[in-house]
């Protein structure tokens, strides 16, 4: 077969890209619900997270008052007490739920089992550290991570609320390590119907 000069470029170009390797980095995927059917759905176009479908594009305005994910339920009464004890802290930089922590979530998922009408909002919090946009992306992965695992153990996702704090609502000033490990934590909070 006869190749002719102008084909024998585009041909070995072809041939080059395929057998290269590629060594683009992904960060790994975040799995996001589709609030409007309840499923579950991975990145957006590109990988990207934080785009697709059940991801809701945010105002600046939003992003000032906190990033905000899931169905919501406003007018609905908060309750931060009951599930004080079960605030989870992430490690520098992470949203990966931590294997000692992981009965508290198990705690929540189990109290609204017993009570469902209620529903749950999840902050993400983190430490002092990096950018305003930074850790607010950071604080809506946490709140996202934590919002998946209670929806693993049998939670309706339309009954999690996400919103992320980023670095705003610290609940340690000080700069030092230990009080970074506090700040850097995802909280739950209790809503239960207006009466």
């Amino acid at each position: 077969m006869k190749i002719t000069k102008f084909a024998e470029p585009i041909i070995l170009g072809l041939l080059l890209s395929l057998a290269t390797p590629g060594c683009k980095h992904h960060e790994p995927p975040i799995t996001h619900f589709d609030d409007k059917k309840g499923s579950l759905s991975g990145p957006g176009p590109g990988g990207t997270i934080g785009e697709g479908p059940g991801v809701s594009a945010l105002s600046d305005e939003a992003i000032a008052s906190g990033l905000k994910a899931g169905p919501g339920h406003p007018g609905w009464n908060k309750d931060r007490e009951t599930f004080q004890a079960d605030t989870v802290h992430f490690a520098y930089d992470s949203s990966v739920i931590r294997a000692e922590d992981k009965s508290k979530v198990a705690a929540v998922a189990d109290y609204l089992k017993g009570n469902p009408g209620a529903a749950v909002e999840i902050e993400g919090h983190c430490d002092e550290r990096g950018t305003d946009e930074y850790n607010r992306a950071l604080g809506e992965r946490r709140a996202l991570a934590l919002r998946e695992e209670v929806a693993r153990l049998g939670i309706d996702p339309n009954r999690v609320d996400t919103i992320s704090y980023g670095r705003d609502r610290r609940v340690d000033m000080g700069s030092t390590e230990a009080a970074h490990r506090k700040n850097r934590r995802g909280e739950f909070v209790l809503l239960t119907p207006p009466k």
